[in-house]
């Protein structure tokens, strides 16, 4: 990822997305105006903030991008495999879903994070984006092969086509799962799993970026662009709801297509 600075606020971009022409940025956490424990630049309205400094927080990411707030469709997010079209029909205010595709650059994506994996996707062919909110759960259950699906069923992507981003989350190094979590994980990925799974110390930990990667690959997406950074690890730049205990914010994830 590359790391920029702009108007005070901090964020990253996938190289291989910015050569393609795809606007995004994941969002780090400095340069709000949220109080402890949700230092500082909180997206998220469902964790106990004042919704003052979140709103604020909000027009702070759109105005440094030149986007306008209502332009994104809101999502509440449950750990699911729904992913939705933008714009929204049928009158459902904060739907739940976990994924949204657009086709139109009239609409901003983005979601929130504070440990689950944030995929981007991109078809620069079909002019396609979309991004997956995906925890162990949505992972296992295919939440960013569902997103890719709906890229296709929406607008004709092609797996092979589309460019997919794994970005920051909680790593191996910090994500010890139990008994559950590991017996899943065979069934899911069978062979696989080892790819997965790893001893550190007494405690079985889970990579959640090989496991969305092999999601992917199962979808036929081949080209795929792993951050590789740990939001347990740097807390400084991320929220992360295992380090910090449960009590933080939430980091925003952002895409939208090329006028």
């Amino acid at each position: 990822m590359t790391f920029h600075e702009r108007s005070g606020l901090r964020y990253f971009t996938f190289p291989s997305l910015d050569a393609a022409g795809l606007p995004h940025a994941v969002i780090t956490r400095r340069g709000g105006s949220s109080r402890p424990p949700y230092e500082s630049l909180n997206l998220g309205l469902s964790v106990g903030d004042d919704p003052a400094a979140v709103d604020s927080n909000r027009r702070r990411v759109f105005e440094l991008f030149g986007r306008n707030p209502q332009s994104v469709p809101e999502l509440h997010q449950v750990h699911s495999t729904r992913i939705l079209p933008a714009p929204f029909h049928g009158g459902e205010r904060w739907p739940q879903a976990d994924g949204v595709v657009a086709g139109s650059p009239d609409v901003t994506l983005c979601l929130r994070f504070a440990d689950c994996v944030p995929v981007l996707l991109y078809d620069p062919v079909c002019r396609a984006v979309g991004i997956a909110h995906a925890g162990w759960k949505g992972t296992l259950a295919g939440v960013a092969a569902a997103a890719v699906d709906a890229l296709g069923g929406h607008f004709g992507s092609r797996p092979e086509n589309i460019l997919a981003g794994i970005g920051p989350s909680i790593g191996p190094d910090h994500y010890a799962v139990g008994a559950e979590v590991e017996d899943a994980v065979r069934r899911t990925f069978g062979p696989s799993a080892a790819r997965c799974l790893a001893r550190h110390g007494d405690a079985l930990h889970l990579d959640l970026w090989a496991a969305n990667e092999i999601v992917l690959r199962r979808a036929g997406v081949t080209r795929i662009e792993l951050a590789g950074i740990c939001t347990a690890c740097h807390t400084e730049d991320w929220f992360s709801h295992r380090a910090e205990h449960g009590k933080t914010g939430r980091f925003g994830a952002l895409a939208w297509l090329p006028g």
